[in-house]
This record gives C-alpha cells, sequence and structure tokens, in this order.
C-alpha cells in the first residue's frame, strides 16, 4: 500500500481526489488531508508517506514555497493544479508528474501507477531543477532531468546536441556519440527544452542550436551539427531557423 498525503486550500477538491482514490486507486491510502502549507509542514512531519498530492496555487505558501521549506524530501510527488504553462513547463523540465484540474480519473490511475511502480524516489536535484527553472531565467538552469527505462537521468543542456522522434519515445543524442532513450514524445521534450535554446526543425527532428555548424540550402535545407549528423529541416521551420541562427551566421555557413 501507498501511503498518502493531499494538500489543496479547496475542501471540495480534496473530497473528490479522495473519492477518486478510494474508488479507482485501491492501493493508496489517504493519511492526511490538509488546506494549507503550514498544516501540510506539520502533517508530513507526523505521518512518514511515500507520496504526496500537492496543489500549486495555495494562499500565504504556495506549493513550491512549500517545498523549498522542507528540510527533506523522501516521499514522491504529484502536482494538482490548473497553474499557468510556465509552471507546468518547468515541472517537465524537472521530470516530476502533475494532474490538472479537473483531474481526471484515467490520468489519475496513470499517474499513482508511474508512483507505484517507480524505483527511486525524486531526486534532490530534480527538486533544485524545479526551483531554478521557476526562479532563474532559463539559460541559467544547466539540467534537465530526463525520464527513462531505467530511472532518471540528469543531463546538463549543453551536452544535448539533438533530439528525434521514435514513436512514444524520444532519442537523445548526447556529445561523445551517446543516446538515451527518453519515455516522452518529442512534443514533450519540445515543451522542456524550446526556451533553452532549442528548437523544432522538423516534425522528428529537434535541435540545440548552438550545436548547428552548418546549414545547406535546399527545399527545406539539412543542418550538420556538431557530431557530424545530418538533419532535414521542413520548409515551414526555415524561414523561422534562418531568423533565428542570423545573430550568429558567422558561427555556421551556408552552401
Amino acid at each position: 500500500m501507498i501511503k498518502a498525503i493531499i494538500i489543496d486550500d479547496e475542501p471540495y477538491c480534496c473530497e473528490v481526489l479522495s473519492t477518486l482514490l478510494e474508488k479507482y486507486c485501491p492501493t493508496v491510502t489517504v493519511e492526511a488531508v490538509c488546506h494549507s502549507a503550514a498544516e501540510a509542514m506539520q502533517a508530513i512531519t507526523n505521518h512518514p508517506v511515500q507520496l504526496v498530492f500537492l496543489d500549486i496555487e495555495m494562499p500565504h505558501m504556495n506549493g513550491f514555497q512549500l517545498l523549498e521549506k522542507l528540510p527533506h524530501i523522501n516521499f514522491d510527488l504529484i502536482f494538482t493544479t490548473s497553474y499557468d504553462q510556465y509552471a507546468l513547463k518547468a515541472i517537465k523540465f524537472s521530470a516530476l508528474d502533475y494532474l490538472l484540474k479537473p483531474i481526471d480519473r484515467i490520468e489519475l490511475q496513470a499517474a499513482v501507477r508511474k508512483a507505484h511502480d517507480r524505483l527511486m524516489r525524486p531526486l534532490p536535484q530534480q527538486l533544485q531543477i524545479l526551483l531554478q527553472k521557476l526562479h532563474q531565467p532559463a539559460q541559467q538552469v544547466n539540467q534537465v532531468a530526463l525520464p527513462t527505462m531505467e530511472g532518471l537521468q540528469l543531463v546538463p543542456l549543453d551536452s544535448i546536441i539533438s533530439c528525434s522522434s521514435s514513436s512514444n519515445y524520444t532519442i537523445i543524442s548526447l556529445k561523445d556519440k551517446l543516446k538515451i532513450t527518453v519515455s516522452r514524445t518529442l512534443k514533450e521534450v519540445e515543451e522542456m527544452l524550446e526556451e533553452s535554446g532549442f528548437m523544432r526543425v522538423h516534425h522528428s527532428y529537434l535541435v540545440n542550436l548552438n550545436e548547428i555548424r552548418k546549414y545547406i540550402k535546399g527545399e527545406g535545407g539539412n543542418l550538420i551539427m556538431s557530431d557530424r549528423s545530418s538533419i532535414d529541416v521542413s520548409r515551414s521551420k526555415k524561414e523561422l531557423l534562418l531568423k533565428k541562427l542570423q545573430p550568429g551566421k558567422n558561427q555556421f555557413t551556408t552552401k
């Protein structure tokens, strides 16, 4: 059984989530329900649990501020939120789970199943990445947490050369000819990386703009990356790509 705490300032949301868990997630036992971050800090101290459902938007102290105040994070986290897209990107960037309100039972079951199957608890580095992403400009965050079949892999952003689609997975090509298979679609990886110097240049490819070495003209064209790989550029992305490369046009050549 998974012992859990629900933290949400809206009693109705707590009731709905408790009911959904009782009905559709029998492996989860709700140990406490908290309606404020202050109450939650006490409950987490008094009730050692494996899973916390955490609302983000709460008065006086939001969910992120609560996490910053906790001395230890030794439980899995699922955010429950209707928060803005920027915060959701930060959560994805740190490879933590979230559920959008109103909570869908199928998505809830999937999130609980992932928590149940996960072999490792959230790493302190994951929370550091999350909080950095929230509080600092994107370029100052130098790592991303990537979920793989074996667990989480923390990867420096400047080590990623390109990302390619492989059905519901993404192949991440790193420097030193290393590759990682990530259990996220290319669209999800794009949402994580697009504000950190990456661009979707084709329906199958996402590239690190800093790792482009040459653009070869064509209908859409081709990119030669720093690892000498060749990546197609779609016609629809060509104009935007060249605009993004313009400030650094002396860093690449056309032919």
